[in-house]
């Protein structure tokens, strides 16, 4: 049985929460569950709007489609959440540029397939804790170039600088992944306001002491907050053999 708990928090300096999440433990369409995290971006309510948007838009195509292929089924709802954002911001100018990151997951049978734009991330956690998603970050590019590290990338001026996003172009790239789960791994979908305040191996030790799904939520998101809260925070955590 799958277990979830997703939360958002404004955090300790942002007055509008940008981010947004979608959790169904139940099948929307022909997916046995969906998670989606979203991060907008935008002047004025623009970024609250284009996450939400994107999020819907989503859900919606996936309950709608008669596709079966789940790659071909989340790519095919991508596509209509980048198209209805541009639209969107066709009519109305507090709206021109807006866009989103977009991760977007499901478990089936025991494999868990997952969709990204952005630097929203989604890792699987265990012994170890494993990005799963690649960032699409100008700091990414210059650390898979050789130019800098990863400590260098966590301070560095332009992190927040993504070179994808829903909205961003009339036609969206989209990164799929997909693996085999096992029995005591944990999946964590989050936003950059997470894991620009907490590295990746607090989050672990966070997750593995913390109990349940909710308590896991609830006390990165604490983290969060405690080393600065600079951004909005969203998390999703998937349990996807619970007991």
């Amino acid at each position: 049985m799958i277990k979830t708990f997703s939360l958002t928090d404004v955090g300790m300096k942002r007055k509008i929460n940008q981010d947004y999440v979608f959790t169904s433990e139940e099948a929307v369409g022909n997916l046995p569950n969906l998670f989606v995290v979203a991060d907008g971006m935008g002047g004025h309510n623009a970024g609250d709007f284009a996450s939400r948007f994107a999020t819907d838009t989503v859900v919606n195509e996936i309950s709608a489609s008669m596709e079966k292929n789940p790659i071909k089924l989340i790519r095919h709802a991508y596509e209509a959440a980048n198209e209805g954002i541009i639209e969107e911001a066709k009519k109305r100018s507090d709206r021109v540029g807006m866009g989103t990151t977009l991760v977007v997951a499901s478990v089936i049978d025991d494999y868990l397939y997952v969709a990204n734009v952005g630097d929203s991330r989604l890792y699987v956690i265990d012994e170890d804790i494993c990005q799963i998603t690649r960032d699409h970050s100008l700091v990414e590019e210059m650390v898979r170039a050789g130019e800098i590290d990863r400590n260098e990338a966590r301070v560095h001026p332009l992190k927040n600088k993504i070179t994808r996003a829903v909205g961003g172009a009339t036609e969206v790239k989209v990164d799929f992944f997909d693996m085999k789960l096992k029995e005591g791994d944990i999946i964590l979908m989050c936003t950059d306001g997470l894991t620009n305040m907490v590295e990746d191996e607090e989050i672990k030790m966070v997750v593995k002491s913390s109990g349940d799904v909710a308590s896991i939520a609830e006390n990165l998101i604490a983290k969060a907050n405690k080393n600065g809260g600079i951004d909005n925070i969203g998390v999703v955590v998937i349990e996807p053999f619970s007991k």
